[in-house]
């Protein structure tokens, strides 16, 4: 069955960026008086143009210096815009073979975008060249019941795909916090993952089958539609997380599951951060694992309550919204036992929602942190450490004592079901003491998670912002055995570069 999917002529970028169009010639004297942006005429000559508007229809080709300005960043605060020389919307595999192999024979750079929201800066041109935005892929292709898959194009947004699976009684788990403006694609290219990564796992678990463009412009189909298959290597989730460098996706099969018969959201405060993330190990050891189990600390608490107030106690040192899910049974037995752990903490409270929109307005609590943040500091540094559940509460500790070693606000929040915290380094970018030593936290803070035997980066890539600590977590014959498989798939270096390896040439 043709589900549609699409939301009208979606050839442009979303609202968030249209909405910037209306001042972007104002802003272009300021980008170049902030950072040096290049704000001259596309540097790709005109018989380039020429031939890339061959390939996916006039309309579809933009290289006015407004429209490539829309282009130009993604949502890192603080990075300079990169202007690409100009932005192609192909609305085929077919033509983004063309284009890509037009790359290739004239050597200009290419750099799959989905809806920007990425958070590393992995999908700004850093090197100019052509990006090649996926909006016009935007179909939901099939609902397959018998199966339990989905075949979705990259551009559909990934809340269209749960809206339309829970139509069938069917659930697309992975749910980053940009859901309602993400695309599939990105998800797939950054491995996104989400709250509910603690129970289901991220984008990668739910991918049997891609189609895509290798960067030397060949259409392939890698992975199968059955729950098996180790039919050689596993090219499927080499390009899972390859953050666009290594292949464009223009289809996903996407494994479904039932949808769970009921739901239940518990808040809990805590008087000490400690105690939530020990609360954290306590519900998770005595074999109870929630869809999800959310942390605010106290800092992101006060700017959430400051913004958008949502009940949450302003008192409190930490809080976790847990979100439980199964059959009725299942679920309500999981609450008690639950509620009983968390309140063997000391001056612990739990509040169990009484209805979905008394769960709706916690979630929206959760959802509002980034926003709130905004409004204190208009730059941050948001790194996605992990560690191991057992080292999460000294993780947290350490990077708050690091933060006021440095003098530098910082909030942590996150996915704490899977030991995936947010740490938020708040900077005022004219401030260049203070965005120096919120580097000098961001710095200390990754050697620690590593120490800790934790990552660098759970679900936001490496792209350009994390280049400079690859080599903290991986050793160097491991980072020359990536380069290795980037030149072996992409000789020419066009697709996305400048992203991951500090020196990968273009």
């Amino acid at each position: 069955m043709d589900s549609g999917g699409r939301r009208g002529d979606s050839t442009g970028p979303p609202a968030t960026f249209v909405l910037a169009s209306l001042f972007c010639l104002g802003l272009a004297n300021h980008l170049r008086d902030e950072y040096g942006c290049r704000w001259e005429a596309a540097v790709l000559e005109k018989t380039v143009l020429q031939k890339l508007a061959s390939i996916v229809g006039a309309k579809h080709c933009r290289a006015t210096p407004e429209e490539r300005l829309l282009y130009a960043y993604d949502a890192v605060p603080s990075a300079p815009p990169a202007l690409p020389d100009a932005v192609v919307f192909p609305g085929s595999a077919a033509e983004v073979v063309d284009v890509v192999r037009l790359a290739n024979e004239l050597r200009f750079p290419v750099v799959p975008r989905g809806a920007g929201t990425n958070l590393t800066g992995g999908s700004r041109p850093v090197r100019g060249g052509v990006v090649l935005s996926l909006a016009r892929l935007d179909r939901i292709i099939e609902i397959d019941l018998a199966n339990l898959q989905a075949i979705v194009q990259p551009g559909v947004i990934t809340d269209a795909l749960q809206v339309e699976a829970e139509k069938w009684g069917l659930f697309y788990p992975p749910d980053p916090q940009s859901k309602e403006t993400c695309t599939i694609g990105g998800n797939l290219a950054e491995n996104a993952g989400g709250p509910r990564a603690v129970k289901y796992g991220v984008t990668r678990q739910y991918v049997l089958a891609l189609e895509a463009v290798l960067p030397t412009g060949e259409l392939v189909r890698l992975g199968a539609r059955t729950q098996k298959c180790v039919a050689g290597y596993d090219l499927v989730s080499l390009l899972v997380g390859s953050e666009g460098t290594l292949g464009v996706i223009t289809e996903a099969t996407l494994r479904l599951v039932p949808q769970p018969a009921a739901r239940r959201t518990l808040l809990a405060s805590f008087a000490r951060m400690e105690d939530a993330t020990g609360a954290v190990a306590a519900v998770l050891q005595a074999g109870i694992v929630p869809s999800a189990i959310e942390f605010l600390d106290r800092f992101a608490i006060a700017c959430v309550e400051d913004f958008e107030p949502a009940g949450l106690p302003k008192d409190a040192g930490a809080v976790l919204i847990i979100e439980l899910d199964g059959s009725v049974p299942e679920v309500e037995r999981q609450q008690e036992a639950v509620k009983t752990l968390l309140l063997q903490q000391p001056d612990a409270s739990c509040t169990a929602a009484t209805d979905e929109i008394h769960a709706g307005r916690m979630w929206k609590a959760r959802r509002a942190v980034g926003p709130s943040l905004a409004r204190i500091a208009p730059h941050k540094l948001n790194e996605d450490i992990v560690v191991p559940i057992a080292n999460l509460s000294r993780a947290v500790s350490d990077i708050h004592r690091i933060a006021a070693e440095c003098k530098v606000r910082c909030a942590c929040f996150g996915h704490a079901g899977d030991g995936n915290i947010h740490a938020n380094f708040l900077v005022h970018p004219e401030d260049s003491d203070e965005v120096r030593r919120a580097e000098e936290a961001v710095s200390r803070t990754f050697r620690r998670v590593v120490e800790l035997g934790g990552t660098i980066s759970g679900e936001h890539g490496i792209g350009t912002t994390k280049q400079p600590y690859l080599g903290l977590e991986l050793g160097k014959d491991v980072i020359r055995a990536m380069r290795a498989v980037k030149r072996a798939l992409d000789p020419a270096g066009i697709l996305n570069p400048g992203k991951i390896f500090p020196d990968n040439p273009a």
